[in-house]
């Protein structure tokens, strides 16, 4: 399936539902099946688009779909310019709502830009919920420090609004981070073995793209950021046996019997040679069981 930042997202109705980045970035797409393997032919449908000129008019990247407090969620990045300045794109977030109970043919509001702490560059949100409160994780430029992007987190007042203080959980520091580009993005969470787990993805889109692994106790204050805590390694990255090159951007669900976790990323099928990797549109969405060591950390292998 060809398609960027994959987020898979298993409902109580028994459908798997997808989204991601659509080739040419004009649109969000969202499929649902039964089982994952069909949701490559499943039913779909367009459930947004871009807007003619505006801040919402380019480059729609990583939609995310959610069910939050009772109501379906739609979060992506857009731009009002495919231009690049000061070294990134102009990428801000929004956030769609739909009431209905089926995503698909149901109606979607525009929430507007869910704003943060300052206005630049941010993109690839995600949201979890734990304790009893919402919280928001986001990639997003400094422009005081340089990088392209680092991750953030706040707790949210709503499924469209921030409220409080934001931390900063990660800045590229290690060299796997640092690339081509200096990229900590696409975060994505699971809440297992009595800990908070965030992957990301680091570096380029090329080859050398790859996943981190972040993590803090569930009953700490997660918005403290000695309460976090970096693996110095990444968790993921290319195999070239496998040919599976720059994998990352993932999310994660579970087998249709529930027995099994599973991780969806995505990874091109060869080496980017000469073009800009962003244009090359050949990232394919992949899934495969992983499994827990014993102390109850991820251990997802490699690209398969």
């Amino acid at each position: 399936m060809e398609r960027a930042d994959p987020w898979v997202y298993k409902h109580t109705d028994g459908y798997y539902y997808f989204t991601g980045s659509v080739p040419g970035y004009e649109e969000i797409e969202v499929r649902r099946a039964k089982t994952l393997n069909e949701l490559e032919d499943g039913e779909r449908a367009s459930v947004w688009h871009a807007h003619p000129s505006g801040e919402m008019s380019k480059l729609i990247w990583a939609p995310e779909i959610h069910f939050v407090q009772g109501k379906w969620y739609i979060y992506f990045a857009a731009a009002g310019s495919s231009e690049v300045a000061k070294g990134t794109f102009q990428h801000r977030m929004y956030a769609l709502e739909c009431a209905d109970e089926n995503p698909l043919t149901g109606n979607w509001v525009e929430k507007g830009q869910v704003k943060t702490a300052f206005e630049s560059f941010s993109l690839d949100a995600t949201v979890f919920e734990l304790n009893g409160k919402l919280y928001y994780v986001w990639a997003q430029k400094d422009p005081e420090i340089p990088g392209n992007s680092n991750l953030y987190l706040s707790e949210m007042e709503n499924p469209w609004t921030l409220k409080g203080e934001q931390i900063m959980l990660s800045i590229p520091e290690y060299d796997w981070e640092k690339i081509g580009f200096l990229v900590n993005e696409g975060p994505a969470v699971i809440i297992r073995n009595g800990k908070v787990f965030i992957t990301y993805s680091g570096s380029a889109t090329d080859e050398n793209y790859c996943m981190g692994l972040l993590w803090a106790d569930e009953t700490a204050d997660l918005m403290k950021k000695e309460s976090w805590n970096k693996a110095k390694e990444p968790v993921f990255k290319t195999s070239e046996k496998n040919k599976k090159f720059g994998p990352g951007h993932n999310s994660f669900t579970v087998s249709e019997d529930g027995t099994k976790d599973i991780l969806i990323y995505h990874a091109r099928p060869q080496i980017v040679l000469e073009e800009e990797p962003l244009d090359v549109p050949d990232r394919h969405a992949n899934a495969q069981v992983f499994t827990w060591d014993e102390d109850g950390f991820p251990v997802f292998g490699e690209p398969r």
